[in-house]
């Protein structure tokens, strides 16, 4: 059973793509944020930011195909780069701009493939645990990659849903039960094994992607003026790290950082409603 957002139905609407149909979450009025989630979450992830910032602000909130409300099309490839095009074809339709993007995991390189085709449209970037780079140099990232794409990985994944029973508690920060309720949540969408193969093939893709996400970071610099907020989960065994955070503070010339000892990867769940007023009080400083 999919988790709903603490919206009513009439917020959710519907894209339909040549793939399948994608469900986004569309509330609020004011200038537009787009919540872009990553492995194996939803738009589901910002449903604390979205309950505080959609009195003033236009909030929407895309699943990716296999993933939350949309559909999960067993001829679609599933890797990042077909994720991006299909949300940037979300978002062209909806003729945005002045965008604030909220990106996390894997909506970094998807949410930052469409601003650098766009970069006249953003004007704000908010990340939260999440890059643009390669990851051949982040030996642990690798070797659980390169495990999960063997063929005894796939079938845990694919059949026994080890990713969100197995990664994402192992990811998260040291002050959260083992697993809690969020978690078994996500792992409840999985509810078929095309939604966990979507689920594998990010997976994989931490290692396959490499040149994709080479050609978005050499082209950085077209957001050099976009202002930046830093959420950063340092408990994080995957990117909780000073070097992520310095590759980002790099690329902007005006940037504010937060940082969180004791909260792993899935920032916005673990810090909850905590988030939202730290992107309210951003977005209102750089108005």
């Amino acid at each position: 059973m999919t988790p709903s957002l603490p919206v009513s139905s009439s917020t959710t609407k519907t894209f339909h793509t040549s793939a399948g149909a994608l469900a986004y979450t569309d509330v609020g009025d004011g200038p537009p944020i787009v919540f872009l989630h990553g492995n194996p979450t939803s738009a589901r992830l910002f449903r604390h930011p979205i309950r505080a910032l959609s009195p003033h602000y236009r909030c929407i909130a895309p699943d990716y195909l296999g993933f939350g409300r949309s559909a999960a099309p067993p001829g679609f490839s599933y890797r990042p780069p077909a994720h991006a095009t299909l949300v940037e074809s979300l978002l062209r339709s909806l003729s945005l701009t002045d965008v604030t993007l909220v990106l996390h995991d894997w909506g970094g390189p998807i949410g930052l493939a469409y601003a650098l085709r766009h970069p006249a449209t953003i004007r704000r970037l908010v990340l939260l645990n999440t890059w643009a780079w390669p990851l051949t140099h982040r030996p642990l990232v690798q070797a659980a990659s390169r495990l999960l794409a063997t063929p005894p990985g796939r079938v845990a994944v694919e059949r026994f849903n080890a990713f969100a029973h197995f990664v994402m508690p192992a990811t998260t920060g040291p002050g959260l039960l083992r697993c809690p309720g969020w978690i078994q949540a996500y792992a409840a969408a999985l509810d078929t094994r095309m939604r966990r193969h979507a689920c594998w093939a990010f997976a994989r893709a931490l290692r396959t992607e490499a040149r994709w996400l080479r050609t978005l970071w050499t082209r950085r610099d077209r957001l050099r003026e976009c202002r930046a907020l830093l959420c950063w989960g340092m408990a994080d065994p995957a990117f909780g790290r000073e070097s992520c955070l310095r590759r980002w503070q790099h690329v902007f010339h005006v940037s504010e950082e937060h940082r969180f000892p004791d909260v792993g990867h899935y920032v916005p769940e673990e810090m909850g409603a905590a988030l939202g007023p730290l992107v309210r009080s951003f977005l209102q400083s750089t108005a």
